[in-house]
């Protein structure tokens, strides 16, 4: 996503760093503190929520739909902190 970002919106930016072999080692760095900030946020996102290992057991489908609210969430965050910025 990273990628197609620099691409379309900034592509200067995108091809100074594909000249220069920095645009991969770039989108691997984000990739990896993308992936590392959502392991972060899901534990207090889904204790914001109501997520419990109580609703896990009691009534899974609520806490299915807690879980992916929190992702969906979660990945709205991080696309507008790194994927688009």
């Amino acid at each position: 996503m990273r990628k197609t970002y620099l691409k379309e919106h900034r592509p200067i930016l995108y091809n100074q760093m594909l000249l220069s072999e920095k645009l991969y080692p770039h989108l691997l760095e984000i990739d990896e503190t993308a992936q590392s900030r959502l392991e972060q946020m899901m534990p207090q996102l889904a204790k914001e929520a109501g997520a419990t290992e109580e609703l896990k057991a009691s009534d899974p489908m609520k806490w299915v739909g807690l879980m992916n609210t929190c992702k969906a969430q979660a990945e709205e965050i991080l696309m507008a902190e790194l994927i688009n910025s």
